[in-house]
C-alpha cells in the first residue's frame, strides 16, 4: 500500500512497484490508510508523513497501539535528526527523505519484505530462553522488556538491537552488524539507523541517558550492553 497525496509520486511508486511484481493500492490521506489497513492488511506500507486528515506519523502511531506489525516505510521532506529519531520512535522501520532514488526505494522495499517473509527460527531447547543482563531484562517470546522492575516500551526495531547485545553481553557490535539484524544485508541502509535506535534504547533504559552505564559505545568499534553492576560507575 502507498499512502501518498501527491499523485505524480504515488503513480511514480507504483509504476516501479508493479514492474517487480507487487500489486499496489494507493491512498490519498492518513485517514483512508488506516482504513484500508484494517479492511485488508498489506504485506508493507510505503507511508508520506506530510498527508491531510492523518498524518502520516499519527498513522504509525495508531498502526502500533493496534498492536500491527506490518513493515512501514515512511517518506519525508523533512530531514531533521528531531524527525528521523520521531519517526523511528513510533515504530517505523525505515525512513527515507525525499527528494530519494527510485532505485534506491525500491531496494529498502526488497529488504523490509524480505525480513517479514523470512522464516522464523525454530526456538532452541532451553530452561529459560528469557534474556539477562543486570536488572535489564528482555523476553523474546513475550517480546517484553524490563529494567529494574519497570517495564520498558520498544519498538520492533529497538527490541531486535536490544535482543541481539543481551544474547552477548559484553561483546561488541559493529553498527553493521547491528543493521544486519534490522534489516538483513543490504548496502542501501544507514548504519545511521542504529545510531538513532540507540539513542532511544538510552533513553528508556539508562538513568542518565547522556552518561550511558548500560549501553555503551566502543567508539571506532560499535556498541556493547553490559551490568554496570558488575562493571562498577563509569568515570
Amino acid at each position: 500500500m502507498v499512502a501518498e497525496d501527491d499523485g505524480k509520486q504515488a503513480e511514480l511508486v507504483r509504476r516501479y512497484l508493479e514492474r517487480e511484481g507487487h500489486t499496489v493500492r494507493i491512498v490519498g490521506d492518513g485517514r483512508a490508510a488506516l482504513d484500508a489497513v484494517r479492511q485488508r492488511e498489506p504485506d508493507l506500507l510505503v507511508l508520506d508523513v506530510m498527508m491531510p486528515r492523518t498524518d502520516g506519523l499519527d498513522v504509525v502511531r495508531v498502526l502500533r497501539a493496534e498492536g500491527r506489525e506490518l513493515p512501514v516505510l515512511m517518506l519525508t521532506a523533512r530531514s531533521t535528526e528531531d524527525d528521523l529519531l520521531l519517526g523511528l520512535d513510533l515504530g517505523a522501520d525505515d525512513y527515507m527523505t525525499k527528494p530519494y532514488s527510485p532505485r534506491e526505494l525500491m531496494a529498502r522495499v526488497r529488504t523490509l519484505l524480505r525480513r517479514a517473509r523470512r522464516s522464523p527460527s525454530p526456538e532452541p531447547a532451553a530452561e529459560d530462553p528469557v534474556l539477562r543482563v543486570g536488572a535489564l531484562v528482555i523476553d523474546p517470546e513475550r517480546h517484553e522488556v524490563s529494567v529494574e522492575g519497570g517495564a520498558v516500551e520498544c519498538t520492533p526495531g529497538e527490541f531486535r538491537i536490544l535482543a541481539a547485545l543481551a544474547a552477548g553481553p559484553d561483546r561488541v557490535f559493529s553498527r553493521q552488524r547491528l543493521l544486519e539484524e534490522l534489516h538483513g544485508f543490504d548496502r542501501y541502509i544507514s548504519a545511521r539507523t542504529v545510531d538513532v535506535h540507540v539513542m532511544n534504547l538510552r533513553k528508556k533504559i539508562e538513568r542518565a541517558p547522556r552518561r550511558p552505564e548500560r549501553l555503551l559505545t566502543v567508539f571506532g568499534v560499535g556498541y556493547k550492553l553490559t551490568d554496570p553492576a558488575r562493571t562498577g560507575p563509569r568515570a
